[in-house]
């Protein structure tokens, strides 16, 4: 096959971003392969660091080959020489296996100055990543991979015109990767012929917080989060009722029962106003405080904001204050009109997701649990850390 021919074919495929953003892989990889360039390069998104995600982790370290020929057919496609893993430091012994999978391949000439012989030349390095949640984000990590502070860029430009170097670059995670094998194989159809939609393929569910059975299934995309909670996570592990559902990692949006038989789907879940990010689905009972968790969320962007932009930096602060305030006045709707104020500035102007979705939590828990904003342990627990 030629180039153009394989990211034809990936296209045809119906294949999307499975990191979180969703973006048509095809496209992606065409733009690479339509700028011209001294050199290009694939760099694998392994970052892995949404709150109940892993099956990056589990793919690389039960069949790092998927990933490494994954990338090997990128790299074909769009004429690049030189690919990075940018694996999450919290993972040593994916980190290890990869390393011992890159030079196996190595060695039996798949990967090299002359891959088996064909004179394509195409070599695979691991970079262990920075420790930072924002380095999540596509731009951020090609900052960090050049050994930059991991602060996101402006664009455009694209990271396909001009990324890792200022060079065309793909960037697609550990899922998306090692999906292109079995396109290839089985032909662009057969993985057009599972899902719905714009959605097609197969979506990779991880179970996780207060449920029975966590753990990780993978499932073609229409599934129902009731299904999948119910039928496959056997519900809580509490035994006591499901009260709240986080799909899409900790800047994903709360959703309660009435959105349950929601199918899988990107455009469905963005309908309803969530995301379903990398596939992680955290479980709490009807124990949990919604407005505490809200908080949580705001702290979280504090911590982790990369600070280049004022929304994301300044306001993940100010919402954590305007929270407090919130909870410790009994809800009062001069402060509730000032979060939802604050968290449109953020969704509007902030330069990445890190900042733009923030709000989804915030205001899914202030939307659906608003009893959970009212005075409670959340301002007793508040007023003891203050003390």
């Amino acid at each position: 096959m030629s180039p153009a021919a394989v990211v034809q074919t990936v296209t045809h495929s119906g294949l999307r971003g499975r990191g979180g953003a969703a973006f048509p892989t095809g496209a992606k990889w065409k733009t690479v392969l339509d700028t011209d360039a001294d050199r290009k390069y694939v760099v694998c998104n392994a970052d892995e660091g949404d709150s109940g995600t892993f099956a990056d982790r589990l793919v690389m370290e039960g069949d790092p080959f998927a990933l490494i020929e994954g990338m090997t057919i990128a790299a074909f496609a769009v004429s690049a020489t030189k690919g990075y893993i940018y694996v999450r430091s919290e993972y040593p012994h994916a980190i290890a296996i990869l390393e011992a999978a890159i030079q196996t391949a190595r060695n039996a000439g798949y990967l090299g100055v002359d891959v088996l012989g064909s004179g394509k030349q195409f070599d695979l390095e691991v970079r262990k990543g920075a420790g930072a949640y924002i380095c999540g984000e596509e731009t951020a990590l090609l900052e960090s991979l050049e050994g930059n502070r991991g602060i996101v860029r402006a664009r455009p430009p694209l990271p396909a015109v001009r990324g890792l170097f200022n060079q065309p670059t793909i960037v697609n995670n550990v899922l998306s990767f090692t999906s292109v094998p079995v396109i290839l194989h089985r032909g662009a159809e057969f993985y057009r012929d599972f899902g719905m939609g714009r959605s097609r393929g197969t979506i990779a569910i991880q179970l996780a917080g207060n449920i029975k059975h966590g753990g990780l299934i993978e499932k073609a995309f229409g599934v129902t989060l009731r299904e999948v909670l119910y039928e496959y996570g056997g519900g809580t592990a509490s035994g006591r009722p499901i009260k709240a559902v986080q799909v899409g990692g900790p800047l994903g949006a709360y959703l309660p029962e009435r959105h349950w038989d929601t199918p899988l789907d990107y455009e469905a879940f963005s309908a309803i106003g969530a995301v379903l990010g990398h596939g992680g689905i955290v479980v709490h009972d009807d124990s949990a405080n919604l407005g505490r968790l809200a908080r949580y969320a705001m702290e979280f962007c504090a911590v982790e904001s990369c600070g280049k932009c004022t929304p994301c930096r300044i306001g993940s602060t100010r919402g954590v204050e305007v929270i407090d305030k919130i909870i410790g006045s009994n809800g009062g709707m001069q402060q509730i009109e000032l979060l939802r104020d604050l968290c449109d500035t953020m969704v509007h102007g902030s330069l990445c997701a890190m900042g733009s979705m923030t709000p989804l939590p915030v205001l899914s828990a202030l939307d659906h649990f608003p009893n959970d904003f009212r005075r409670n342990d959340a301002a007793c627990d508040i007023e003891k850390r203050t003390l």
